[in-house]
C-alpha cells in the first residue's frame, strides 16, 4: 500500500515539473452540462376481465383415523454421574 502511495506521489511530481518546464502542455476546453427537459405524459391504461371468486364453509361427512396407545414396560438404558469429592448415592452399595 505504501509502494503504491510513493508510485502515485512521484508520478505527480514528474507531472509537476514537466509542466513548469513548459515541456508538457494540457489543452483543455470549458464544457458545460447537457440541456435535458421533460414533458407531460400519461400512464398506460389497462383493461382486464377478472373472474368472480366466492369463499364459503359448508359441512361434509369424512373419515378421520384415530390412534390409540397401550401402556407397556420395557427396559430402557440410564446413565448415572457421581461428582469427585460426593458420596455415590445413586448406586448400589456392595454386602
Amino acid at each position: 500500500m505504501r509502494f503504491l502511495l510513493a508510485l502515485i506521489g512521484l508520478a505527480a511530481v514528474v507531472v509537476a515539473v514537466l509542466l513548469s518546464l513548459g515541456w508538457m502542455t494540457l489543452k483543455t476546453s470549458p464544457g458545460s452540462l447537457p440541456s435535458v427537459s421533460f414533458n407531460g405524459g400519461s400512464a398506460p391504461s389497462v383493461d382486464a376481465n377478472l373472474a368472480t371468486v366466492t369463499l364459503g364453509t359448508e359441512n361434509k361427512t369424512i373419515d378421520v383415523p384415530t390412534v390409540t396407545t397401550t401402556e407397556k414396560t420395557i427396559t430402557v438404558p440410564t446413565v448415572t454421574m457421581s461428582k469427585p469429592g460426593e458420596p455415590a448415592s445413586n448406586t448400589a452399595a456392595p454386602k
